[in-house]
């Protein structure tokens, strides 16, 4: 058996090593099972690098947010703007201008809400080859937030829970940094039932 040392592109130039051990009739064999192979590169990827392919997915999400939003716009601006209207028929009790109006923001709220999906949908079809190691972290991730998270029962307008899902969490400083917010949230919700 050899063994050979893999580097493997993910995203903004990150690079995850994997270690591949390949016995010597390799020809006959393609590949070994995959629960091997990724047990092996769990343990390779970092939270640094983890945590920069995170925030790396919400800016997609994030990009195709706004053109989705600006085509919901368009599109609704070309149906209801060439719609034949009435002045004097009201629909729904309104002017037909303000519901025609009203109908074209929910076509662009629409678009605002479809746009993450695309581009989570965009993003996971570039990083089919880490998605399991990524999907694996993102699994212990939750299980850190939600252990290290406070309970939101004690919130009040004056001490709002602070992120609760980490959905801001790009980096291992903003981590830490949601950590002390937690441990704060805990202290003034504790003081103000004494």
């Amino acid at each position: 058996m050899y063994s050979s040392l893999m580097k493997r592109p993910c995203g903004r130039g990150l690079r995850i090593s994997l270690k591949v051990t390949r016995p010597k009739n390799a020809g006959t064999i393609r590949q070994q099972s995959t629960e091997a192979g990724s047990e092996t590169a769990k343990e390779n990827i970092t939270w640094p690098e983890y945590l920069e392919i995170r925030r790396g997915k919400r800016r997609w999400e994030t990009v195709f947010t706004i053109p989705c939003s600006l085509l919901g716009f368009a599109g609704g601006v070309a149906y209801f703007g060439s719609l034949e209207t009435d002045a004097t028929k009201p629909i729904m009790g309104l002017d037909p201008l303000f519901f025609y109006g009203g109908c074209t923001m929910a076509c662009m709220g629409l678009g605002y809400l479809l746009g993450p999906a695309i581009g989570s949908a965009c993003w996971r079809m570039t990083h089919r080859r880490t998605l399991s190691l990524i999907e694996a972290k993102d699994r212990e991730f939750h299980k850190h937030i939600v252990r290290n998270r406070v309970d939101p029962t004690a919130q009040s307008a004056a001490n709002p829970v602070p992120d609760f899902y980490g959905e801001k969490i790009g980096s291992l400083h903003q981590y830490r940094q949601w950590l002390r917010d937690q441990a704060r949230f805990r202290r003034k919700a504790r003081f103000s039932e004494e």
